[in-house]
């Protein structure tokens, strides 16, 4: 038998004793304490031998903020903020202000689907127009047709899958309807405008949330600023508690029987939680965004001249051999016009260098100290995918986060997708009709005397619109985004931009084929299975 005192194989865990305890690798999940106070305790680890116990026990909320506002904000140690975790609800934002929010690499959350539910009574977000009244009655006019369209597309179109697929014997009436129905939604949804209210969940790090608080507080559109300040807010005062009115009670009961364990309870159980009021404080918008963002676009303009948009496939892989200076002068010009890239690029490479290392020095000629460089400057995968996709089926691949993703501004100027289903349920006239008529609106209400005329006229494009974006990647990724997006389950749109995104590596790089596990999207599906 062997004696406790020799030394164990690899691999084990050596018995405890007096002389070993301290040598034991100890592994806890931390509950219960604020955000701050938890990155603040983390950060600790790197100036302090304090355990995570030790350091949670003695520290505040007041010490926290003083540390933060020592490391994080006098000695920019940023790191800090990614280890404060928090989590937000942000309800009765317009499709258009959750598609501007989420646009973050590193974010985590769900929002409301539009392939499952029915959002006609969802409601819907209205611009301020000011003494504009007549835009604002077109304005609703064709919110409110939209809404009407999509319900009758969507009735139109659920009669016409239970003529085509009968229910099998095995499956229920309540889940054969349920699955039709979703079907059905997934062809509706391209008529739903973005001014359509969802809600959603985030969990991000407050590093995260800073950045994402500044862009949004910069954006030329007023409902997303007011999200931006909105986000703050709830950052910086009490965040709700799931079990605040049962503790509260529980505080009163004990109050009743021992009014002094009951103010001693009231400061346990009651007790305000600020999730990162400090690692927000200073989040404002960025003037190195706003003014950059203005001289690109003007840099577009000029070099573009207003020439026609060429026409473009769904997905284009534009992986030639570029040098880094092209794809970055290219890259920021695109996310500020309407052009392929491809189209941009031409214009750029026919530039001497000095006029294209002044159209790179454009994105940092405003960069303040703090200021991290524009998702532009991400360059350098030899993956590019230019993909011009309705903007319905484009929110489902804005959620890949592993790729740089530049985004295009919403415009008619693309044109709108025709679902799959349209067609065949007899309905095709009526959906474009209301496809055009929106367009129309959106055209007309862009040229209002209202102060943000423009960017309120967004909100009436439905999701069957048309929106170009970039999608920067390696191997590994595109080959992520062709298997999961081209499997049978998914959404007919991005199914389709999957399955091109993995034909055209096959054409460019047929070596490379055969590593995809991907599911053609011109064979039959069974609509029944999810």
């Amino acid at each position: 038998m062997a004696s406790m005192t020799e030394t164990p194989a690899a691999g084990t865990v050596a018995p405890v004793t007096p002389e070993t305890r301290n040598h034991q690798t100890e592994v806890f999940a931390v509950h219960g304490a604020d955000p701050e106070v938890l990155a603040y305790a983390m950060a600790k680890y790197s100036r302090s031998s304090l355990s995570m116990k030790e350091s949670l026990r003695e520290i505040s909320s007041q010490r926290a903020e003083q540390f933060l506002n020592t490391f994080y904000f006098q000695y920019g140690h940023r790191s800090i903020a990614d280890l404060a975790h928090v989590a937000f609800a942000v309800e009765r934002l317009s499709l258009l202000a959750a598609i501007v929010l989420v646009d973050e690499q590193r974010w985590d959350g769900q929002e409301r689907s539009t392939r499952y539910q029915n959002f006609r009574k969802s409601g819907w977000y209205m611009p301020d127009f000011g003494a504009d009244g007549a835009s604002a009655n077109r304005y609703r006019e064709t919110i409110e047709q939209l809404f009407s369209v999509y319900h009758s597309v969507f009735e139109a179109v659920f009669a016409s899958l239970q003529a085509q697929i009968h229910k099998p014997e095995e499956m229920k009436q309540e889940t054969y309807e349920r699955t039709l129905k979703a079907r059905a939604f997934d062809v509706a949804r391209y008529l739903l405008p973005l001014a359509t209210n969802t809600s959603l969940g985030q969990i991000v790090n407050a590093r995260t949330l800073e950045t994402q608080i500044s862009r949004l507080l910069s954006s030329p559109v007023a409902e997303v600023r007011q999200l931006g300040v909105r986000l703050q807010a709830a950052a910086s005062g009490p965040a709700w508690n799931v079990y605040g009115e049962e503790l509260s009670a529980l505080q009163r009961e004990i109050a009743a029987l021992d009014p002094g364990l009951g103010e001693r309870a009231a400061a346990l159980l009651t007790r305000e939680v600020k999730a990162a009021p400090t690692l927000v404080k200073y989040a404002a918008p960025s003037e190195y965004q706003t003014r950059t963002r203005q001289e690109l676009r003007h840099a577009a303009e000029e070099l573009l001249h207003g020439e026609p948009i060429d026409p473009a496939p769904l997905v284009d892989l534009v992986d030639d051999a570029d040098s880094l200076e092209i794809d970055l002068a290219t890259t920021l010009l695109y996310g500020q016009c309407h052009y392929p890239y491809r189209q941009i690029r031409r214009h750029v490479a026919a530039l001497s260098e000095a006029r294209r290392n002044e159209a790179i020095a454009l994105g940092t000629r405003h960069r303040g100290r703090h200021d991290e460089l524009l998702r532009e400057f991400s360059a350098g995968q030899s993956l590019r995918f230019d993909i011009l996709m309705d903007i319905g089926g484009f929110r489902d691949m804005h959620r890949h986060r592993r790729c740089v993703q530049v985004l295009q501004g919403f415009t008619a100027a693309h044109g709108y997708a025709i679902p799959e289903g349209v067609p065949e349920a007899g309905v095709q006239p009526l959906y474009e009709e209301a496809m055009r008529a929106a367009h129309a609106a959106c055209a007309a209400l862009s040229t209002g005397s209202a102060p943000e005329a423009a960017e309120s006229a967004q909100y009436v494009l439905p999701l069957g619109t048309r929106i170009r974006a970039l999608f920067k990647m390696d191997f590994a990724e595109a080959l992520y985004i062709s298997e999961l997006r081209s499997a049978a389950q998914g959404h007919f749109s991005y199914r389709r931009v999957a399955w091109e995104m993995y034909r055209a590596v096959e054409r460019k790089h047929p070596a490379l084929a055969p590593h995809f596990r991907v599911t053609d999207a011109d064979e039959p599906v069974d609509l029944l299975k999810r």
